[in-house]
């Protein structure tokens, strides 16, 4: 018996997403990376940026499965009006450690999914985290450790550094990548999850 949903497409490089989807029981059918240029504009702030890519890489993803139902994501880390960069140098990992150090961030992810017959469904979502103050050594050893390279804001939750988290407001998935529920709730509106 062959299924009648359309087959999905994770339109991400992530390996994180891949393993948060697998907490829903879901196995991509395919996994497109997209080359989405993720340089903010001009006086473009967390929300709309992390809107404006997931809609890109959905929509490039799309083009190479037309057939397919593609979902993509984009998570950035913003301190007020202020983006924080997808660590990728130490010294990045470092100045974004210090930005977020003792303070509140927020860290936005939208989920777009894009339907064969051209519709597009969007969410985005926001978690609050507070880190405590960081010791010279605490970052340090952080840095050592290699976690935050390619981490939006310098730093992997999912790993060594949730031990530096004093309070969180909202979604743990959300920070780690992909919100489980509002993903979920997407692929349910559409029939493609079971209720």
């Amino acid at each position: 018996m062959t299924d009648p949903r359309p087959p999905l497409v994770l339109a991400s490089a992530s390996p994180r997403r891949v393993d948060l989807l697998a907490r829903l029981g879901i196995v991509p059918d395919q996994v497109i990376a997209t080359d989405t240029d993720e340089t903010p504009l001009a006086r473009e702030t967390p929300r709309p940026l992390a809107a404006r890519l997931a809609l890109a890489k959905a929509e490039s993803a799309a083009s190479q499965a037309p057939q397919a139902l593609v979902l993509a994501a984009d998570t950035v880390v913003g301190v007020g009006r202020r983006i924080l960069p997808k660590a990728e140098t130490e010294d990045q990992a470092r100045d974004c450690l210090a930005l977020i150090s003792g303070r509140r961030h927020r860290v936005t992810t939208a989920v777009v999914l894009a339907l064969p017959d051209g519709r597009r469904l969007k969410r985005v979502v926001e978690s609050a985290v507070t880190f405590q103050r960081l010791t010279e050594q605490q970052v340090a050893d952080y840095l050592a450790g290699g976690e935050w390279r390619g981490k939006a804001g310098g730093y992997a939750i999912q790993g060594r550094a949730e031990a530096f988290i004093r309070f969180l407001s909202g979604s743990h998935s959300n920070v780690v990548g992909l919100p489980l529920f509002e993903t979920a709730q997407l692929l349910r509106g559409v029939g493609w999850l079971r209720p």
